[in-house]
């Protein structure tokens, strides 16, 4: 594994993903800390996109109960806004 600041890694930059390619791993230092690592690609399983399990239609949400509080939204906004 190699360490490597980021001015050098932007002018070297093929040089690097070269040594990827080939198995290695890159570390990425801003200045003397360790930022990233660049590391092959392993082969994996894809990813599949699963149907949902209910089939939803748009509408059909149910919404939640009104609240039961005697409250005037626009008199409580305009009784902040004299307060400012």
């Amino acid at each position: 594994m190699s360490a490597v600041k980021i001015a050098d890694l932007k002018a070297h930059l093929s040089e690097y993903l070269r040594t990827v390619r080939s198995g290695g791993s890159v570390t990425v230092l801003d200045r003397t800390t360790a930022i990233a690592r660049i590391v092959p690609v392993t082969p994996g399983p894809s990813l599949t996109v699963r149907p949902p399990r209910r089939a939803t239609r748009p509408g059909r949400v149910r919404l939640p109960p009104p609240l039961d509080i005697d409250l005037d939204s626009l008199e409580l906004l305009l009784d902040e806004r004299r307060e400012r």
